[in-house]
């Protein structure tokens, strides 16, 4: 293929001329020349901070010869069959609903995965049209930019207080739906903590399969919950009959601790998995076997994940003690970020580093702006938030939540 056949750099670059900065990037040059007002609280990341299990350095230094090897592209079959056999026991599904050999691929971390399933599994065209990509709004940034990647349109379709903090899909003309190829869904949400019920999800399939789309369901935080665990979009599949338009991307990052052990995985439609395969074959970063092995024995083992949850609980009962009585205070019912509405996100963030020496990242870094075509207010719907991220120890999220208390009160946006 000569370079006039394919599409030319200038642009390719193009294609993402529409992303603004990343969010850590806009927020340090935000504060960037602002002396911080007290000692320096970050809550922004969501980089867990808890104890990871003890077991994972032993097995890679045990394992570590296998350093000297290149690590099968697909990830050693032992991980791949640790992942599906939790996904079996955390989702109740049928024995061999998941075949680890043809449905289940390893990933460095959900967000290789969530951004070259898009290159993969994206058309040229659907329908005869430039295809479209459905993705909340707010949301994980990774999603705009794989749109953009494939070349297709990215739907940013509202997910506010009035739609539950969950995208309301099923209200999309059929304009959309006809052209639509790929779905984002985030649940547990980042930032907004809200979970998808079985209804929900059951309708978003059954959607998907009508329009030959396929539904890319981030699950990355489906272990870290309030009281109930998150129904997840394989049980619904199971369900139904089947995966072959569905991919779920789970990881290790927040469930285990090990957001540096860069280990996760996709499972889904056989089909699908192959795709993504033959695309990380040329240009992917396949695991190293040591690092997959030690993410096996984490796969296996829950009761580190309970001790990590109950953590985290502890801190959602301690953000209930402090913020419980402001009207822009929500308890998630999973993840680890509360979503809390001020007056205005850039200028409380602002504020919080200047005064108190507290990073907290402005909502509106998480979204887009929207001319409410779509449903929702017209302008930026994470403007008037903030997300605070609660990976710190007991004693500092004290500190960081009392902050933000004297902040939510002065400023009031509910």
């Amino acid at each position: 293929m000569t370079l006039s056949a394919a599409v030319a750099p200038a642009e390719a670059l193009n294609r993402f001329a529409t992303l603004p900065p990343y969010p850590f990037a806009r927020l340090r040059s935000l504060l960037g020349g602002v002396e911080p007002g007290g000692p320096e609280l970050v809550m922004t990341i969501g980089e867990p901070r808890h104890a990871p299990p003890a077991f994972v350095p032993e097995i890679i230094a045990r394992e570590s010869a296998g350093f000297g090897r290149y690590p099968p592209t697909e990830g050693p079959l032992s991980y791949r069959q640790a992942a599906a056999d939790w996904l079996i026991r955390r989702f109740d599904l049928p024995p061999g609903f998941v075949d680890p050999q043809k449905q289940v691929l390893a990933l460095s971390g959900t967000r290789e995965g969530l951004f070259m399933a898009a290159l993969a599994l994206v058309p040229g065209r659907k329908n005869g049209k430039t295809p479209a990509v459905l993705l909340p709004n707010p949301f994980y940034q990774c999603y705009a930019a794989a749109a953009a990647a494939s070349g297709a349109e990215p739907i940013f379709v509202p997910a506010t207080a009035e739609t539950g903090h969950l995208p309301d899909y099923a209200s999309l003309p059929a304009e959309i739906w006809d052209r639509t190829a790929f779905i984002y869904l985030c649940s547990p949400a980042n930032p907004q903590g809200a979970t998808a019920s079985r209804a929900y999800l059951t309708d978003l399939l059954a959607r998907a399969a009508r329009t030959g789309a396929i539904l890319a369901a981030d699950e990355c935080y489906s272990e870290i919950y309030d009281r109930a665990p998150p129904t997840g979009a394989l049980e619904v599949a199971a369900a139904g009959g089947g995966s072959e338009n569905l991919l779920v991307f789970h990881s290790l990052s927040k469930r285990s601790n090990l957001p540096g052990l860069r280990m996760g995985f996709v499972a889904g439609g056989a089909k699908l998995i192959a795709e993504m395969a033959r695309l990380r074959s040329y240009g992917g970063a396949t695991v190293p076997t040591p690092l997959a092995l030690a993410g096996a024995a984490a796969w296996r083992d829950e009761a580190h994940v309970e001790a990590n949850r109950a953590l985290y609980r502890e801190k959602f009962d301690l953000a209930d003690q402090i913020l419980a009585n402001l009207p822009g205070y929500a308890r998630p019912e999973g993840g680890f970020f509360l979503w809390l509405r001020v007056k205005e996100g850039e200028d409380s963030a602002l504020r919080l580093w200047r005064e108190h020496g507290l990073r907290v990242l402005p909502g509106a870094y998480l979204a887009r702006d929207s001319d409410g075509a779509l449903g929702g207010p017209k302008g930026n719907p994470g403007a008037p938030y903030l997300r605070v991220a609660l990976v710190e120890d007991l004693d500092s999220t004290r500190r960081g939540l009392e902050i933000l208390r004297e902040e939510m009160r002065a400023h009031p946006g509910a």
